[in-house]
């Protein structure tokens, strides 16, 4: 099987905690062809969806905190799409008008024959923010607006709330509001760009204190473990990227239960690989774009979450 991925540069990922390399390590232990290719180089000539790709070697004790742990045997080439088995996009946000163009160009390509995982039209019509809102008994109570009178009302509604932007990762422009809060109108009107912009306001889950979990769906059921950020002290975001520690753990009954409802129904509309993003008893985000934490929840319980992906992608392939 040839894969291909659609990825940031290589030079730009931290390898060695990367899920996406911990992807194509899995692939090329199992016997697979890599190759890589940027989300500038997706384009359509003839009515056909083509790439400009390069092959990916990874030794199998690459030292992954170097700065050339990878090599490319052959050169680039140009070709269609469809000349790959299995394409995995893994571009990561911001999901600008540049990525939407990408996932058009990924459901052309599938109406080509392509396997693309997750599929355009599913990570298109899955904004990870916003998914959340078709499942209201798994979220707390939330507010997508950029009317500064109905997001004033919340807060004074709950007191302690949580703001964010729609289209940021890794913890980027999330505030807490608490009671009283002397910024507040600053706050909104930044994150509104002065009312021109829609955020999402959720009321304040204390567990967080207890980490932001990542629970991972692969092919519609759950990786028996998450892997917790917690926050460092004081902070109010558990992200990793903003500081966050990782802390993996099993699945707890309710987690199950979340997993195995949301699973199968995400999986049925091309969403292959899913991240959810729980606290306390609540879900937060649906991840859809290229979803983490395969190597902490790897290292930390020995589930090889890589080689699970791997083998869910021969089996949608019909590689296995």
């Amino acid at each position: 099987m040839h894969v291909l991925f659609i990825i940031d540069p290589l030079p730009s990922l931290s390898a060695y905690k990367d899920s996406s390399v911990a992807m194509m390590r899995a692939f090329l232990a199992r016997g697979h062809r890599v190759s890589v290719t940027l989300q500038s180089d997706l384009y359509i000539s003839q009515s056909r969806v083509r790439t400009r790709s390069q092959a990916v070697s990874i030794a199998a004790d690459a030292d992954l905190r170097a700065t050339s742990w990878w090599t490319h045997p052959e050169p680039a080439t140009e070709q269609e799409l469809n000349a790959f088995d299995a394409v995995i996009m893994r571009k990561d946000p911001p999901f600008d008008m540049e990525y939407s163009y990408s996932t058009h160009l990924l459901s052309f390509a599938q109406e080509q024959g392509v396997k693309v995982f997750n599929s355009g039209a599913a990570i298109r019509n899955h904004p990870e923010k916003l998914a959340i809102t078709e499942f209201p008994e798994f979220t707390p109570p939330t507010l997508v607006t950029r009317d500064m009178a109905r997001l004033r009302a919340f807060h004074q509604e709950h007191k302690d709330v949580i703001v964010k932007p729609l289209d940021g990762m890794g913890g980027m422009g999330i505030f807490r509001l608490q009671d009283p809060e002397p910024n507040l109108g600053a706050i909104l009107e930044t994150l509104t760009a002065n009312g021109t912009q829609t955020i999402m306001a959720q009321r304040y889950i204390p567990e967080i204190v207890k980490g932001d979990k990542r629970i991972l769906i692969i092919d519609g059921e759950p990786v028996p473990y998450a892997l917790a950020r917690i926050p460092l002290a004081g902070e109010t975001r558990g992200n990793l990227a903003a500081g966050g520690r990782g802390v993996a753990q099993a699945l707890s009954e309710h987690d199950w239960h979340i997993a195995r409802t949301l699973g199968p129904v995400l999986a049925a509309r091309g969403l292959l690989l899913i991240g959810l993003d729980v606290i306390g008893d609540y879900v937060t985000e649906i991840n859809v774009t290229s979803p983490t934490c395969f190597v902490e929840i790897t290292d930390q319980t020995g589930f090889d979450v890589a080689q699970r992906f791997a083998q869910a992608v021969e089996q949608a392939t019909g590689r296995a």
